[in-house]
């Protein structure tokens, strides 16, 4: 018999085509498997395998290594070559390190030995579906990157960047004053131009300050200006930020960082529109929107007698909140696919996208710098690459490496067990993490006042828990 083949229903993504010269063999793994959700064709020649491939229904290939028509690497090798998106998995009875060498090099996801163990086998296949699956997802992004998803610079598809790009919409329009929140490396600085280029501002300038990157004594100067003489260097009168601005968008970046003495000078100019210049004796009106962003914890800071009260409701007018990169879900991918092509053109290397299981290791990674680390990641990558696609190994070691660490709290081992205390300490830890340590944010999931959870936290030494900021230092123009 050359060819066997049973038309069975068919389960959608879990199609698994059995090749193998012995039909005893082929009759055994479609009853076993069948029986665990799969949907399984078989046949006894490679020549029939690779017509039945044509047709486009399988998922799966797993082959027989010794066959009397053509071995299982053959085989392989001419399915790689005709249908690459069809993971296969190589069946031996001769299990050495040089058979398993040989089949991956022609292309195999993986071998598995005979006499073959169920178990064994359906962890196999089900891993070659998910990298299947990961492989068209991956695909799917470069498309969606091709077709410029996202709004500007900024690049999403998830629910979280769908919900800020409706929010940009309806805020553009307005003159009302914006304060952007979220984590370092987040994109803070591009929703802001996003929000001055689809404003009524958008052929004004967009003004950049860094309120931690300027001396606490320049910074005044640099905002509202100064008159000729107003100090041992002003030889000559200057406007201020606030002015050069006019007619456009006035970006007040890490405004959290702002020096208490000026607090009380900011908030009488976005109440009045005027501005006084250093040394000077008149009021200067200005015609600018104001948007700010911080990545600290205003509120936090209000209660701390740090930032001043009646500064953060006039600056919180409307507040934009950008999700952090491990909130996006796949956009970590449909970013890194966006980054490969901008770092691959600079280069000018023929890297065109990410392997599987590199995107694998994006997805598994909590990104702390966000997304401003896996740019890096890619540059990279990037760089180090050899082939046309981003590998594993290109990764930096943090991302290969990483494994998740959470904690199990549910256990048949009593001895695994713990308090109801403990569980409380390690959920609040949790909820910290995935808010950046953003206490005021925390406190919201957990449903607590603020207080009540800063004297959680100072109980078992959480307070200390830090988010690493990495600040840029740039003049503004």
């Amino acid at each position: 018999m050359s060819a066997v083949t049973r038309e069975t229903l068919r389960t959608p993504g879990r199609h698994v085509l059995v090749v193998d010269d012995d039909q005893d063999v082929c009759a055994f793994l479609e009853v076993r498997l069948a029986g665990l959700g799969f949907t399984v064709d078989w046949t006894t020649s490679p020549e029939a395998a690779l017509e039945r491939l044509a047709s486009g229904e399988v998922d799966v290939v797993l082959t027989d290594l010794k066959m009397a028509d053509m071995t299982g690497l053959e085989l392989c090798e001419r399915i790689v070559s005709r249908r690459p998106d069809v993971p296969v998995v190589v069946m031996t009875a001769f299990g050495t390190i040089e058979t398993a060498i040989a089949a991956i090099r022609v292309g195999a996801y993986d071998f598995i030995t005979k006499p073959v163990e169920t178990d064994a086998l359906v962890v196999t296949l089900e891993r070659a579906l998910q990298h299947r699956a990961l492989r068209a997802e991956v695909e799917r992004l470069r498309r969606v990157v091709g077709d410029s998803a996202g709004h500007g610079e900024l690049v999403g598809a998830s629910a979280a960047m769908r919900w800020l790009y409706d929010l940009i919409d309806r805020v553009a329009t307005s003159d009302t004053t914006v304060l952007i929140t979220g984590e370092s490396g987040t994109g803070k600085e591009i929703v802001a131009r996003e929000l001055h280029r689809r404003g009524p501002r958008s052929t004004g300038p967009f003004v950049v300050v860094d309120c931690a990157a300027i001396r606490d004594s320049l910074l005044e100067s640099e905002l509202f200006g100064h008159a000729r003489g107003a100090f041992t260097d002003a030889r000559r009168a200057r406007a201020g930020l606030f002015q050069e601005a006019s007619g456009g968008t006035l970006f007040l970046d890490e405004i959290g960082d702002l020096a208490q003495l000026l607090q009380p000078k900011l908030l009488r100019a976005l109440q009045e529109h005027t501005v006084r210049p250093v040394g000077g004796d008149r009021e200067i009106p200005f015609d600018v929107r104001v948007i700010a962003a911080t990545n600290r914890d205003l509120e936090e800071a209000v209660e701390q007698g740090r930032f001043r009260q009646d500064l953060y409701f006039r600056l919180n007018v409307i507040r934009v909140d950008v999700p952090p990169l491990r909130a996006r879900g796949t956009d970590v991918v449909l970013l890194a696919q966006r980054f490969v092509d901008q770092h691959a053109g600079d280069a000018s290397k023929r890297v065109s996208g990410l392997s599987a299981a590199a995107a694998e290791r994006l997805l598994a990674y909590p990104w702390p710098g966000n997304v401003r680390e896996l740019q890096n990641c890619i540059e990279r990558a990037v760089a180090l690459a050899e082939g046309d696609r981003i590998a594993v190994a290109d990764l930096p070691e943090s991302v290969r490496e990483h494994r998740r660490s959470d904690v199990v709290l549910l256990s048949s081992d009593s001895s695994q067990l713990v308090t109801l205390e403990e569980v409380e300490r390690r959920y609040i830890r949790r909820v910290m993490e995935a808010v950046g340590g953003h206490r005021s944010k925390a406190a919201r999931v957990l449903g607590l006042d603020r207080k009540t959870l800063y004297r959680k936290l100072s109980r078992d030494g959480s307070d200390r828990l830090t988010i690493t900021v990495k600040r840029r230092v740039r003049r503004p123009r």
